[in-house]
């Protein structure tokens, strides 16, 4: 209280009160730094160059923003649920992240009015008010700590805009959350039918491969195509999330692949279905529940993307 006190009486003496007052609106309290804000909300389409002649832009907050908020989220549904298992925490969690949700969070909080971006980019960038959203998080963390982030999050966002009991009920589709997550990274990846075979009461149960840049990923087992692929999907998360050798192993894989293109401007994109079919970002979301139901009892290491 006695520092937001202090911060409207400095406030006063400031240049830039507009902008001071803008973020004040929707952090709840005054930068410090204000040039860190301001960086948050500058995308790579109209980056500028620093007096070392280094880019800048909001890539690096975004990426540390990204980790803050997974800490300060788990931090947030770890209390709010207790006794629940590590599987519907984690689960919860990585439905509050999202870049669906986020980029709805930015838009409820006014952020996408601010951000700053060429008009070309926003037709082709729909999760850029998502990335804005968690470059803010990396200012708020670097300019005022965890305390600051946390708070923010829980009275600033959560509070009023999620309903942390109904979010926790839905499941995720873990196919479009990998394929989400490949398309973000740059990564090819393909969902393989390797087994058909019959269980004892002769229905058909079909094994599905995941190859993240050719490497194998998770397997699936499943009464279906779908339901083999979500369970590939989902242990592929889990190895993205908790396996450095593999984490190490499909970055050697796509940068020898990116060495060995031809300079024909090669698209990359997410091999989604059994027979290896390359399909760009607008394709998968045309075709791609965002956001469907998952049961408590699924314990695993999700990823990111109500």
């Amino acid at each position: 209280m006695l520092g937001n006190i202090t911060d409207k009486i400095r406030l006063l003496f400031r240049k830039e009160r507009e902008s001071y007052l803008c973020f004040y609106r929707i952090l709840g309290f005054y930068p410090r730094n204000i040039e860190l804000y301001k960086q948050a909300l500058l995308h790579k389409s109209v980056s500028i160059r620093e007096g070392k002649g280094k880019l800048l832009n909001n890539e690096r907050l975004e990426f540390l923003g990204d980790a803050i908020l997974d800490a300060v989220v788990g931090d947030i549904v770890y209390k709010k649920f207790p006794g629940k298992r590590e599987g519907f925490l984690t689960n919860t969690r990585s439905k509050i992240v999202q870049r669906e949700t986020l980029n709805e969070v930015a838009v409820k909080i006014g952020l996408d009015k601010l951000i700053k971006y060429t008009a070309r980019q926003s037709s082709h960038n729909s999760y850029m008010c998502g990335n804005a959203f968690e470059a803010l998080i990396g200012a708020i963390y670097l300019d005022r700590g965890y305390r600051a982030c946390k708070k923010f999050m829980e009275e600033r966002i959560i509070n009023q805009y999620l309903n942390l009991n109904k979010i926790s009920r839905k499941e995720v589709n873990f196919k479009s959350g990998l394929i989400e997550w490949s398309q973000k990274n740059k990564f090819i990846i393909a969902f393989e039918l390797i087994a058909q075979d019959m269980d004892q009461e002769q229905s058909p149960i079909f094994e599905t491969q995941v190859m993240v840049e050719n490497i194998p990923a998770g397997k699936g087992r499943g009464y279906s195509k779908k339901e083999s692929q979500q369970e590939a999907a989902r242990y592929t998360m889990a190895m993205i999330k908790s396996d450095p050798q593999f984490i190490d192993a499909i970055f050697v894989a796509k940068a020898e692949r990116e060495k060995a293109k031809d300079g024909l401007g090669e698209k990359e994109g997410a091999i989604i279905s059994d027979v290896s079919e390359e399909i760009m970002p607008e394709e998968v979301f045309a075709d791609e529940e965002r956001i469907i139901s998952q049961a408590e009892s699924s314990a695993f290491p999700a990823e990111k993307n109500l």
